[in-house]
């Protein structure tokens, strides 16, 4: 599905993941282990090569969304780029609700809890927030805390395209927040969709869902006032 000129939705398991077409490719989240064969396969239709991907974008480090990101590196040259909170080694930097932890620590979870880190070594950017990143004219990076505490938004507001990642999604073209049992602190995720209600924006594509190319600023009010944000 192309959302605007140049910007495509790939969809695999359930999980969005972001295609920027210009003279190089970028990709926004990389989904599931095994997505990167639906990610090649869609570059394929395009007549593009997974070789012409130079920069892979993480809105946070949730297994949907950085499980594909070993077997891509291995096709094509890109650099990463996350939230300098979205890298670490350790439990404490797993950034999920503590009973995921719990589970990962018995068999048969503990054989890929290697799988729930995004390691040091696997990024080549580190962001803080506020960045301007190339893509689009200028993709302003948004540290949007809350659902991880490295999740981040990006802005193009050239295109008046806001991809918020997980901070929002989209069921049945309703906006919702990640419940509590997939988010880590649900304060700071409330005050992030406050935070991304003052931008100018048009198209909204989240982690999940359907993008929203209709009547955003009326959908984004609503969301505000059923969370009570």
């Amino acid at each position: 599905m192309e959302v605007v000129p140049s910007v495509y939705r790939i969809t695999a398991g359930g999980v969005n993941m972001l295609l920027i077409a210009a003279d190089k490719l970028t990709l926004i989240d990389t989904g599931f282990i095994g997505s990167s064969r639906t990610i090649v396969s869609f570059l394929r239709r395009l007549g593009r090569s997974p070789e012409e991907i130079n920069l892979i974008i993480l809105t946070h480090n949730h297994l949907d969304h950085i499980g594909g990101l070993t077997a891509l590196r291995r096709l094509c040259p890109a650099k990463v780029a996350a939230h300098r909170q979205s890298i670490g080694d350790r439990d404490s930097q797993i950034a999920y609700p503590k009973y995921v932890l719990g589970l990962l620590r018995f068999p048969p979870f503990a054989s890929v809890r290697p799988r729930f880190y995004l390691r040091p070594d696997d990024v080549d950017i580190t962001l803080e927030g506020d960045e301007v990143l190339a893509p689009l004219g200028g993709l302003q990076v948004i540290h949007t805390p809350g659902h991880t505490p490295g999740s981040i938004s990006l802005y193009a507001p050239q295109r008046k395209l806001l991809i918020a990642g997980d901070t929002i999604n989209s069921r049945f073209r309703h906006l919702r927040i990640p419940p509590k049992s997939v988010s880590t602190n649900m304060a700071q995720l409330r005050e992030s969709v406050r935070k991304l209600t003052h931008l100018d924006f048009a198209v909204l594509c989240c982690g999940h869902g359907r993008p929203i190319t209709t009547d955003v600023p009326a959908r984004m009010q609503r969301l505000l006032i059923r969370y009570r944000i």
